[in-house]
């Protein structure tokens, strides 16, 4: 369900119900009701309630932040499956609602920074993971552990919290973001290799290292397909399970 473009139909039959019955209905009386009748045609009435609600909520969520749930562990233990989070959505240019055309540049994704992206195998799915590459770097990852254009990533195990779960947690610098990930299985070695980012494009990796469909499989973003930067957890919930209230407000790391 599309519902970027949902929220836009809804909003221009609204708001052309709303023009219509403020410029058209003087000369169209005789086939519209004067707008003093008591009988007022109820379309004309629930758009003259819905249109402005919908107008904000759709500037709101084109322009400014969008709500997201994290569905898997995949960037553990940085978010959670069940965290509500806000994505800033002008934080790498201004888009067009559905369309997705930029109409306006605001800034460009730098190394560490989580961000929401449209998968480009099917841009109808959304995926949260961290910017590792950037354009024309080249990132090598052996022994879970990375290297940026030859210089080695900062990695030390987590003296504060030593596990997550019971899987080593272990503290990497990227740029000026210090973040937790996690190795699972340290003798895992399917995803080490060599990465060239072509221009344009991003490479994102998960933060549960062992546990994320992330660039080494899926290849590296456009630029065209980011959605946003996750900057905050407003909510974390689920299944049944009471809300974690000291999750709320986190900052994204």
């Amino acid at each position: 369900m599309n519902l970027a473009l949902i929220l836009v139909v809804l909003t221009a039959l609204s708001g052309a119900v709303v023009a219509y019955d403020k410029f058209g209905r003087r000369r169209n009386s005789d086939l519209i009701r004067d707008a003093d009748s008591p009988r007022e045609n109820i379309l004309v009435e629930y758009s003259r309630s819905f249109f402005p609600v919908l107008l904000f909520v759709l500037v709101i969520r084109s322009f400014i932040f969008e709500p997201f749930r994290i569905p898997s562990g995949s960037m553990m233990p940085t978010l959670l499956q069940g965290d509500y989070i806000f994505v800033k959505k002008y934080a790498y240019g201004l888009r067009l609602p559905v369309l997705e055309t930029k109409i306006l540049e605001t800034g460009q994704p730098e190394r560490g920074d989580v961000v929401v992206f449209r998968l480009p195998s099917d841009p109808s799915v959304n995926y949260i993971k961290r910017v590792v590459g950037l354009p024309g770097d080249e990132v090598v990852y052996r022994g879970h552990e990375l290297t940026i254009n030859g210089t080695p990533v900062t990695m030390a195990r987590d003296s504060a919290d030593a596990s997550h779960d019971g899987i080593p947690r272990f503290i990497e610098t990227l740029g000026e973001r210090e973040h937790a990930i996690l190795i699972a299985r340290p003798e895992n070695t399917m995803a080490d290799g060599v990465y060239v980012v072509p221009e344009g494009t991003y490479f994102v990796m998960g933060d549960n290292r062992d546990n994320s469909r992330d660039s080494r499989y899926i290849g590296p973003i456009p630029e065209t397909h980011l959605v946003g930067e996750a900057v905050r957890i407003w909510m974390h919930m689920d299944g049944l399970e009471w809300p974690s209230w000291g999750r709320i407000g986190t900052r994204i790391q």
